[in-house]
């Protein structure tokens, strides 16, 4: 564990564009402790669909071990779509660690970044700037290797807790309360579906007890539906969203697509005492190898953590860290730099390089 400003952080490089990505988020997290008085120590350990080839097993233990020794699990994007269990889902080690280790709240930040192009009317003067928390180890994914599928029907269970559900709303306003000390706007809507099913009434219920506690912070209540309508139309009206895991793995990459794409996405899994930190984007297998890929949400994913390590550990230099790699990557974004995806010739190097030199 960490001594001071010293991190060990493991590395789960993945699959398919899993490496490539992962690769400039260590040089630019290098950059970082050149620079700082932060120090890393990086040890890779396999996972993913081409360890389940190998060995038939999506982590060895030893991958397990490490992620529970280590202080921080940085993770690239995992599974390809040919590789997949007897029972035809896909390998899946970012899902299964979520479960292993109790990472119970999905952070998926939805940041428009000066430069990139966003495809609602007006996002580039009004700016969009929300986070989606999505509970991670619940909800229908619950029901994960667990359904019952006849020749006559298939049936998966939605699980929701009271334990769970309690500590994802107080992570939930926490970061609500957070974000308002920065100036942002403080707001906490629940997402739901709490006018048709009887778990989600009780998930609302439980959010509404949990508000007494935070009288500072502003909330609101939207079903799934009426709330995906409103973030096509008007997303810089949200600030901090929280849901049950299946919709939260649907709206945030609705969130997602407003801010440029998966590519430009990060995200964490954060428990009590636990996080892994990756990019929502998958595996890309159709580029894999070409140097196409955008490190982009990998870099960010890797700021997340420097901000985790400073609350966890009470480092402020690793918080300042994660902002000067924030703010260097709307640097490069703002003078010019436009990856594959949105029809420009910047691929990972170009974007490695020019954030490194901004830093």
């Amino acid at each position: 564990m960490s001594a001071n400003n010293a991190f060990h952080i493991a590395v789960l490089a993945g699959d398919g564009i899993g490496p490539e990505v992962m690769a400039p988020a260590i040089e630019v997290l290098r950059k970082i402790e050149a620079k700082s008085g932060l120090s890393f120590r990086f040890t890779e350990a396999p996972a993913g669909a081409n360890n389940y080839l190998a060995t038939g097993k999506s982590m060895p233990d030893s991958t397990i071990k490490l992620c529970e020794e280590a202080d921080a699990i940085l993770l690239g994007a995992c599974g390809l779509p040919s590789v997949r269990y007897p029972d035809n889902t896909e390998i899946a080690p970012q899902i299964e660690l979520r479960f292993i280790f109790d990472l119970y709240a999905g952070v998926r930040p939805a940041r428009l970044i000066p430069g990139v192009p966003s495809p609602i009317v007006g996002a580039d003067q009004r700016g969009i700037d929300l986070v989606v928390i999505r509970e991670s180890t619940e909800g229908l994914f619950a029901s994960m290797g667990k359904g019952v599928v006849t020749h006559e029907d298939a049936r998966e269970t939605m699980v929701i807790t009271r334990k769970t559900s309690e500590r994802l709303f107080e992570f939930s306003f926490r970061l609500a309360e957070r974000r308002k000390a920065r100036g942002k706007p403080g707001m906490l809507t629940c997402v739901d579906k709490a006018n048709v099913f009887k778990a989600f009434a009780f998930f609302r219920g439980i959010f509404d007890e949990i508000e007494k506690k935070h009288p500072n912070v502003k909330t609101d209540r939207l079903y799934v539906d009426a709330c995906s309508a409103m973030l096509v139309k008007r997303p810089w009206d949200f600030d901090v969203m929280v849901m049950e895991n299946m919709f939260g793995d649907i709206v945030s990459d609705i969130t997602a697509s407003l801010i440029g794409g998966l590519g430009m996405a990060p995200s964490a899994d954060i428990g009590d005492k636990y996080a892994v930190f990756q990019p929502c984007h998958g595996t890309a297998p159709d580029i894999m190898g070409q140097g196409k890929a955008n490190p982009t949400g990998m870099i960010l994913s890797a700021a997340m953590m420097l901000d985790w390590l400073a609350d966890k550990h009470g480092v402020e230099s690793a918080a300042e860290a994660g902002e000067q790699i924030e703010l260097a990557v709307d640097q490069i974004y703002a003078g010019g730099i436009k990856p594959m995806e949105f029809g420009g010739s910047n691929g990972t190097a170009d974007i490695t390089k020019a954030v490194l030199a901004a830093l």
